[in-house]
């Protein structure tokens, strides 16, 4: 009945008596001819990525960015050290022990040495206090914070993404409902909470992932990941919400429900797409989120975990000997800096090329 009464009220708003037999023929092909366009088809994507081929902050960005990872994997495959690795310098264990005594080194620790105990391979940046290659404990702290930052902005895009859609489309009772619960997230002081959930989860989850394959990442990084599925979402439930309350009431999509299509066909078909320019640019922009939250849950000792390195907890290493060797402090600020601007400015760039209301 509800179906019929909506027919009835698209036909109503259409005057039949403008229309004849002859505006039912089929087009020639010589009307259809006319009909083409000049010039080529283009898509929403297309269109967009050619708007921010011509915006060379963000292209600087990109090539910076993809530098930067190609490096992250390329290092490690040249460099002979492991982050693990001790090694010696100039014949001592660091460059503060005076002999090697306390220490007993494996066999492939012995392979990097020659017959005095001294270094076959030079160290680009130097060692940390315990002489290991700081070089390559940068390269896989970048490693570590780059898959911190997307793998975290992946989750917040599917659960925002999922909260968001439901509560927008379906509206009413379940939207009231819904986006009280995301208030009551936003109401609660985030540094807190963050804080309280990476000393709880890591608790909890080290007995539970003993002996697992996840138990390889360490129960600090699966943690951060479980604290950014908890609490980053809400910005992006929002986003798409807003967007979805201003596209469902659209045409198609009341088309697309008279003729009897599923909910879940017209969000992924119909509504979803049309939210793509607010999905891409909230998305690029919550990767240097994560990682600066990672980075400075790190510094404080509660992030990833020695021996895994990450950026954050080489620069919360590196302030023992601030005075003696600043450039271990140094090396990662500089990293995380670069990383988090370029990531930015890529995100900026995005939505001046993929925002329809910008152009």
């Amino acid at each position: 009945m509800e179906q019929f009464k909506k027919r009835q009220f698209l036909s109503s708003q259409i005057d039949l008596s403008k229309f004849n037999a002859d505006s039912f023929k089929k087009a020639t092909d010589e009307e259809k001819k006319q009909q083409d366009v000049m010039g080529e088809s283009t898509t929403f994507f297309k269109d967009g990525m050619k708007r921010l081929r011509k915006n060379p902050l963000a292209m600087g960005s990109i090539i910076v960015l993809l530098l930067l990872i190609v490096t992250i994997f390329v290092a490690p495959m040249i460099c002979p050290y492991k982050y693990s690795d001790f090694t010696t310098v100039n014949g001592r264990r660091d460059g503060t022990a005076t002999n090697l005594a306390p220490f007993e080194y494996s066999e492939r620790e012995m392979q990097y040495m020659d017959k005095t105990g001294k270094d076959l391979f030079p160290h680009i940046c130097g060692t940390d206090n315990l002489g290991r290659d700081y070089f390559i404990r940068v390269i896989y702290g970048t490693r570590v914070s780059l898959a911190v930052g997307f793998v975290s902005a992946f989750m917040v895009l599917i659960i925002g993404l999922i909260y968001g859609a439901i509560a927008g489309y379906f509206g009413g009772t379940i939207d009231l409902v819904m986006m009280r619960i995301v208030d009551i997230i936003y109401s609660l002081p985030d540094m807190l909470i963050i804080i309280l959930l990476s000393v709880v989860l890591t608790q909890r989850l080290e007995p539970m992932l003993a002996g697992t394959i996840l138990a390889k990442l360490g129960t600090n990084m699966i943690s951060m990941f479980l604290v950014f599925a908890l609490l980053y979402w809400v910005g992006m439930a929002r986003l798409i919400r807003g967007q979805i309350l201003a596209i469902k009431n659209n045409e198609y999509v009341l088309a697309a429900r008279c003729i009897g299509t599923k909910n879940s066909r017209i969000l992924r078909k119909h509504i979803l797409p049309n939210c793509l320019s607010v999905i891409i640019i909230t998305t690029a922009l919550q990767v240097p989120s994560a990682i600066f939250t990672e980075s400075y849950l790190s510094f404080l000792g509660l992030g990833i975990a020695a021996p895994l390195p990450s950026l954050g907890n080489l620069a919360n290493d590196a302030r023992s000997s601030i005075m003696s060797y600043p450039e271990r402090l140094v090396v990662p600020a500089v990293v995380i800096c670069l990383i988090v601007l370029a990531l930015n400015l890529i995100g900026d760039g995005l939505r001046d090329a993929f925002d329809s209301k910008l152009n």
